[in-house]
């Protein structure tokens, strides 16, 4: 499947949680229910993925967490936040470098529809 076959999927899912629950919930509501919703597609999904990497000779086993790895290939970092921030897309970059992943997406669910400012897609090089 092409990564953006798994994009459609998976913002629909996203798009079908947002109006169920409605803003103003934490991350880790929003994380597990989209969670679930990407599991009923029968397409890997992993939560809470522990990404080890290297630093200069140093091992971080546990470096950082995917809040969502979808088809074993896009990232999905999920915020509840009254705005995204230049940061937040810094980390999601961050994560696809490390992981030498292509695409990933960052979801903030605390907005009035999430088809308006609550999808950002971005690239790896």
């Amino acid at each position: 499947m092409e990564d953006d076959e798994l994009g459609t999927r998976l913002i629909g899912c996203a798009i079908q949680v947002h109006p169920a629950l409605g803003a103003g919930l934490l991350e880790s509501i929003y994380e597990t229910c989209l969670y679930h919703e990407l599991g009923k597609t029968g397409i890997e999904v992993r939560r809470q993925v522990a990404v080890p990497f290297t630093y200069d000779g140093m091992r971080f086993d546990d470096g950082f967490r995917i809040d969502i790895l979808f088809g074993n290939r896009l990232i999905v970092e999920v915020k509840s936040a009254e705005k995204l921030l230049p940061i937040h897309s810094a980390q999601l970059l961050t994560y696809l470098k490390l992981t030498n992943l292509r695409v990933g997406y960052l979801f903030n669910f605390n907005v009035v529809q999430m088809r308006r400012g609550g999808i950002t897609r971005l690239v790896n090089g």
